[in-house]
């Protein structure tokens, strides 16, 4: 006999999974290569041409133009007179021998700058050419949020340094102090010996009533539990909104100022650099969570997650989206237009975004997120954060951590834009 549906009993959901739209006005994901050489890379006054590099070679060597080729580029001359001679007119759509176009479509992005693109830094592509936001990237910025919000929270939770609740963060920071040697040879893993490893990694396991053995390490680190996809590619769309169209998804490669602060607070240009990102991002990613699986997870020191379900998850990202929006807003509102070294520094639209109280974003990833998006800086004391930005890096003595800003020019020369912020909408 089967039971009818409405007597049946319900099992339990052993996992849950939320579809999210992500979108971002701008966004750069650093790629395996950090920076391009010239010869890797064509530029017009219009785009920026990633070309199949081994096809480009062999058609110039073909046509006995391959030393002119590394020449022109070797002497920064234009590229374009060469690329007609050999490839015709339209040389962008010049194939190869297997038919394949020398210069792909989905390698080609706009160029928001009339200054020579020189140490381009790419965007993350995926097996087929296509850009697209790791989920791992995605999962290591809620990392950092989870832990931000244990610290933050450290009472509520009985975050485990073996002392007081109410020294925890001091203890740490003690720590961090005792340990500038070790950070300047190995920065990037000192946190987890320090404190991280702690936080999501010294569980017992437990399955169905039974210990489970095993090494303290990634088996017992509770983000098991977490699954984050890929993106969807990034692929260009068109759209009409409000009357207009508008592209999402647009890749292009702008200027990034790097900028600072004298003393008085008057911006200080250091440098520009030439990125490839994606404007108006628009893309789906699932994340999902094995609740099952998170209730195998016993701290050893008594420690609780703090979040049970995704609703709980995304809100721990949201707080920490609003630690960092409060720092940023605190910094643009005391930096003063300044020109420095021939630079017109003027942030009146990076001030006018951090005007809002409220951060309108869910999180912040990938490029320029810098020590506030990927480290528990904001926990900590700012002469600290300091001291380590000038041991870990290139020191600035009497300035806060981070000093620098990245800030994007648009194609019209202003400085509008900030990279990195993402908004999550289940869908």
């Amino acid at each position: 006999m089967t039971a009818t549906s409405h007597l049946a009993i319900k099992k339990p959901e052993a996992s849950e999974s939320k579809r999210i739209q992500l979108t971002s006005p701008i966004l750069h994901i650093g790629s395996e290569v950090s920076r391009l050489n010239p010869f890797e890379y064509v530029q017009t006054s219009k785009r920026v041409y990633l070309p199949d590099r081994e096809a480009l070679a062999k058609v110039l060597y073909q046509g006995g133009r391959l030393d002119d080729y590394i020449r022109t580029i070797e002497e920064s001359k234009n590229i374009t007179k060469l690329l007609e001679d050999v490839l015709g007119d339209q040389w962008w759509n010049a194939t190869g021998e297997d038919g394949d176009r020398i210069f792909p479509e989905i390698a080609v992005s706009h160029k928001w700058t009339e200054n020579p693109v020189t140490d381009l830094r790419p965007m993350i592509r995926n097996g087929m050419g296509q850009l697209y936001i790791p989920g791992s990237s995605i999962k290591g910025a809620i990392r950092t949020a989870i832990a931000y919000h244990l610290l933050k929270h450290e009472e509520d939770y009985r975050v485990p340094l073996s002392i007081p609740f109410s020294n925890r963060v001091s203890e740490i920071e003690a720590r961090l102090h005792d340990s500038m040697g070790a950070i300047k040879h190995n920065a990037k893993f000192t946190d987890d010996r320090l404190f991280m490893n702690s936080l999501f990694s010294d569980f017992a396991l437990s399955y169905q009533g039974r210990a489970v053995n095993s090494k303290i390490g990634p088996n017992t680190d509770f983000m098991r539990a977490i699954k984050v996809t890929d993106s969807q590619p990034l692929e260009l769309k068109k759209v009409t909104k409000q009357g207009k169209n508008v592209f999402l998804n647009l890749p292009i490669v702008a200027e990034v100022v790097v900028s600072s602060r004298f003393t008085d607070y008057k911006a200080k240009y250091r440098a520009s650099i030439y990125a490839e990102m994606v404007r108006n991002v628009q893309t789906e990613f699932t994340i999902s969570l094995d609740t099952e699986m998170l209730q195998w997870f016993t701290h050893n020191e008594g420690m609780q997650i703090p979040f049970k379900n995704l609703d709980e998850l995304l809100k721990i990202c949201q707080e920490f989206a609003q630690e960092q929006w409060d720092a940023e807003h605190d910094y643009w509102e005391d930096i003063k237009n300044n020109r420095s070294q021939g630079k017109d520094l003027n942030f009146s639209y990076i001030q006018e975004l951090y005007e809002p109280t409220e951060c309108p974003y869910s999180l912040r990833v990938g490029w320029a997120s810098g020590m506030l998006g990927t480290t528990v800086s904001l926990c900590l004391d700012e002469k600290l954060v300091a001291e380590i930005r000038d041991t870990c890096g290139i020191k600035a003595p009497g300035f806060e951590a981070p000093k620098s800003r990245r800030t994007v020019v648009d194609h019209k020369g202003d400085i509008k834009y900030v990279p990195g912020w993402v908004k999550f909408k289940p869908c």
